[in-house]
């Protein structure tokens, strides 16, 4: 990895592109930092419990300042899940998706945009709604409520744009790398949490032991995540010798590689944002929920379920099993649209190729079906698995809140490896470009 950004920064190209990269994240964090107007900052607290906390993670802390990035580029996700999904039962988005044209991707990339702005009008409307009482702005009224939206929507739209141009200019996939920005600002906090578990008061042998567990297991999530991720599954394909003018072609043999978490972080993504949107517009609509009673408060629970009580463990467990489910859910889903057996199946028979015991054509796009369904399922289960471990962990009382700690750790490995990956193939992209110039 070291050797991969040495070359990295010798190469004048990349090496812009890491620049470029770094000054858009500067610029995201310094928006976090800046209050929407009308915000009396002194009033405002932190809160790292419940949906409050999950959103602020995924911000670096921009929700409880609420700065123009206070609901970070969660609305973008949730219209490009909408859009996605919309496109299994409308035929004509149905269409755009799958013809894939550079003009097909610029319209579903406006109806997106577009969808976005709508959540982010109501999502902004409901953050301004839920801290009116609390009193954190001036002279709260409508104009005030308009600004206030305003400079929540233009914040998203902003991060929309930034995210758009780290993935075209810079390194990464743009709308990953700012929700990994916001989760790496944020662990100073959980260190900082972990330490005063031990030495706040006395020092407590049993929370040292603890915490060293919860390092020792951290250290072995990550490097189960990188070996899954890294790992792959090479399908053998053999090439036809055939006679072009007076040369012979072909007759190599080669391989397609397969990985074992096809989708990345992307489901992770996804779930955690299907997963807590329930709890957010509960929350929105009624503040005070999470201290009253009724259906409504059981769905919030079950939703969020970061409390360490005992009675929360019921809430978390079934919270769990609906997290579980939506991973593997979305890892079937994005896997399936990012990779097509009948299309990788009709290159491989135009260009004379076949798999070794497997007939060309139909009998290939079984095979490659059959192959991805059995990775898809052991990649979800895997990233389920992680999710949710750190979510039952957290109920073990040791004073820190370690609430979605599987998802951060996915969300950061995934990102970072995505990211070392696409700086190795621009190395090697720019190394031949050099060459056959």
């Amino acid at each position: 990895m070291f050797n991969t950004i040495k070359n990295a920064l010798k190469t004048p190209d990349v090496r812009k592109r890491i620049l470029y990269t770094l000054l858009l994240i500067v610029i995201f964090r310094l928006g976090c930092f800046i209050s929407v107007p009308t915000v009396d900052s002194t009033l405002l607290t932190k809160d790292s419990e419940g949906i409050k906390g999950f959103i602020n993670l995924l911000t670096g802390g921009a929700f409880t300042r609420l700065s123009i990035f206070a609901m970070s580029i969660t609305p973008y996700i949730t219209a490009s899940i909408v859009i996605q999904l919309l496109a299994m039962v409308i035929p004509s988005l149905e269409r755009l998706t799958k013809e894939g044209g550079e003009t097909e991707r610029a319209k579903i990339n406006r109806y997106t945009k577009l969808l976005t702005l709508f959540l982010s009008l109501a999502e902004g409307l409901g953050i301004y709604l839920m801290y009116k009482p609390t009193g954190v702005f001036i002279n709260p009224g409508l104009l005030t409520g308009f600004i206030v939206v305003l400079s929540f929507m233009t914040g998203t739209a902003l991060l929309m744009w930034l995210g758009e141009q780290i993935t075209t200019k810079g390194i990464g996939n743009g709308i990953s790398m700012l929700i990994f920005v916001g989760i790496v600002a944020g662990l100073r906090d959980t260190v900082k949490s972990l330490y005063y578990t031990i030495f706040a008061t006395t020092f407590d042998t049993k929370k040292l032991l603890l915490v060293i567990g919860i390092i020792v297991g951290v250290v072995a999530l990550i490097a189960a995540v990188v070996f899954v991720q890294q790992a792959e599954r090479r399908i053998p394909v053999q090439y036809s010798k055939k006679v072009v003018g007076r040369k012979m072609m072909g007759g190599q043999n080669t391989h397609i590689p397969l990985k074992l978490a096809m989708a990345g972080v992307m489901p992770i993504i996804f779930a955690s944002s299907f997963m807590t949107f329930p709890a957010m517009v509960i929350q929105l609509v009624n503040p005070n929920i999470a201290t009253q009673g009724g259906f409504w408060n059981v769905i919030y629970n079950i939703s969020i379920a970061t409390s360490s009580s005992d009675v929360m463990l019921r809430y978390t467990i079934i919270n769990a099993v609906i997290y579980l489910l939506l991973i593997i859910g979305f890892t079937f889903f994005y896997t399936y649209a990012t990779f097509n057996p009948a299309e990788i199946s009709s290159n491989i028979k135009k260009n004379g190729g076949f798999i070794p015991g497997i007939r060309a054509g139909k009998s290939t796009t079984e095979y490659l079906s059959s192959v991805i369904s059995k990775l898809t399922i052991f990649g979800g289960f895997f990233l389920a698995i992680i999710a949710i471990i750190p979510m039952l962990v957290s109920h073990i009382d040791i004073g820190a809140n370690l609430a979605f700690g599987g998802t951060s750790i996915l969300i950061i490995v995934g990102v970072a490896l995505e990211t070392v990956q696409q700086l190795e193939s621009q190395v090697v992209m720019k190394h031949y470009k050099g060459f056959l110039e």
